[in-house]
């Protein structure tokens, strides 16, 4: 205050140079404050990971526990599930199998539904985008009342117990932790071998098309490559299925192969078998023309869009992780223990980047739960039972399972396993022509004396719904007598399993 009563007394123009520079000078140290790096940040548990997996960890150790806790997102809050994966994929299933209702099923009910226009998919997309974008809001809100804080940047690990974060403003934040949970997930594979791959889109891309295909290539043999050919189809698509094998899903019971396969190919997609691809090219039009390899030789073929499904890479190779130590196995994901434990003692990992395996939502939710107790609420013993969880493929129709498959069930306990299986068209089909008849088949796969179900496999309208109340009857240990004691629900589907002979 002394300085300015001296220079606004003094007449001299001295005083004004004087003011211009001590002007100069505050904006100078002003600009230099902006650009300091912010003071390093400290708490009890780093999440690094906005997924669902990492979400659910950070508000049990900060809303139940009260623990100083961080989570740190590059994209967006929800991962893989909420913004390009389950919840956008069900919208786009919801719409399909509205398709599917409107173009056949009414008329076998005595509706006369007249299509005025074909399906807007433009706007649809749109509206999708908004529902989603209505989720990050929501699991952001979740987090601050959990009084969990949130940086959005890139996270890249500076040692077992230091992140540094590059801020999207262009600015960066050190982070130090006690104790750091993996969460960051996965990102769809492309096959760099082939010449041109990038030519085509993966699995996160589909939800980016903003008009719809008239033709389109799925390459891959696994559930994202199945629901976007059910999906595709059934909204009118030309829809070619390209798999390297015979039989897609390949990790299912032979019975769920079969019969959507044999389905698949009944409703119109064409899915080619034995296949490799060559290489892919723009031609006319800005179409990508496909060369690959069959049975028969080389082929090529154009297409609106190519869209590679062939799998998933750990986001493990982007986020410093040589800097901590933590062992991965020979395809990137971090190695854990049943406990969520890595090689590094305060270092945890869940949710698609580890190798614990079942790339779920919901098993990353309930991992993550469990280890925020363990961690914070005294209960050393929890963590997840990998074993009989539940998962379901939102094809046309819907594919059910958990436990073992019949083969597995075989292997492990060899004579003493007892199959039942029933096939049957569901009544919802009763009123339509054979053309629209969609198949149902069910197998239960029991083991020992006591018939104890070990699997159960499910292909047929509603199976995504009635496998969950099953799947608690199976982890609670049921045996084939429990399930026949269980009076039906007529008429349903579902009473097909509780009636098996």
């Amino acid at each position: 205050m002394r300085l300015l009563f001296i220079f606004s007394r003094s007449p001299r123009p001295t005083s004004i140079l004087a003011t211009s520079r001590l002007s100069s000078l505050s904006r100078q140290f002003s600009s230099t404050s902006v650009r300091m790096a912010p003071l390093p940040k400290e708490c009890e548990l780093l999440v690094v990971g906005g997924g669902s997996g990492g979400v659910a960890s950070a508000r049990r150790a900060a809303g139940v526990y009260g623990i100083k806790t961080i989570i740190i997102e590059g994209k967006a809050l929800g991962g893989t599930c909420v913004n390009v994966g389950c919840v956008p994929k069900k919208v786009t299933w919801n719409a399909a199998t509205m398709a599917e209702a409107v173009r056949s099923d009414a008329k076998a009910y005595g509706f006369n539904v007249k299509e005025i226009t074909p399906f807007d998919w433009t706007t649809f997309k749109h509206k999708r985008d908004a529902y989603v974008k209505r989720l990050n809001g929501i699991y952001e809100r979740n987090l601050a009342n959990e009084k969990v804080e949130y940086v959005y940047g890139q996270a890249s690990f500076l040692s077992k117990n230091e992140v540094e974060v590059a801020l999207h403003d262009g600015g960066k934040q050190l982070i130090k932790a006690k104790k750091l949970l993996i969460a960051v997930g996965g990102r769809p594979h492309y096959p760099e071998e082939v010449p041109g791959a990038h030519l085509g889109i993966d699995s996160d891309g589909f939800f980016d098309l903003e008009t719809q295909p008239r033709k389109v290539a799925i390459i891959g043999a696994g559930y994202i490559a199945i629901e976007f050919a059910g999906m595709f189809n059934a909204l009118g698509t030309e829809t070619h299925l390209f798999i390297r094998g015979e039989k897609f899903l390949r990790s299912f019971d032979p019975m769920i192969q079969d019969k959507l396969g044999a389905e698949y190919e009944r409703v119109g997609i064409q899915i080619h078998k034995q296949f490799a691809a060559l290489k892919i090219e723009e031609v006319d039009g800005g179409r990508k023309r496909l060369h690959y390899k069959g049975p028969s030789g080389n082929h090529n073929d154009d297409f609106d869009v190519v869209i590679w499904a062939i799998g998933r890479t750990p986001e493990t190779d982007r986020i410093g992780l040589e800097n901590t130590g933590v062992a991965t196995d020979a395809k990137g994901h971090i190695i854990v223990d049943e406990y969520q434990n890595t090689n590094v003692d305060n270092i945890y990992a869940l949710g698609d980047v580890s190798n614990s395996g079942h790339e779920l939502t919901p098993v990353a939710i309930a991992a993550g739960r469990r280890l925020g107790d363990r961690l914070f609420g005294g209960k050393k013993d929890s963590h997840l039972d990998y074993t009989n969880i539940p998962s379901v493929v939102f094809a046309h129709p819907e594919v059910g399972t958990i436990g073992l498959t019949e083969p597995q069930a075989r292997e492990k306990y060899g004579d003493a396993v007892k199959v039942y299986t029933s096939n049957f068209v569901g009544m919802y089909y009763a009123m339509m022509d054979a053309e629209h008849k969609a198949p149902s088949s069910y197998k239960i796969v029991c083991a020992g004396p006591e018939e104890r179900v070990v699997g159960l496999h499910i292909l047929g309208q509603g199976s995504a719904e009635m496998l969950q109340g099953f799947g608690v009857a199976i982890k609670m240990g049921a045996t084939k007598a429990d399930f026949d004691n269980c009076v039906a629900i007529h008429p349903t589907s579902a009473e097909e399993l509780v009636t098996m002979k």
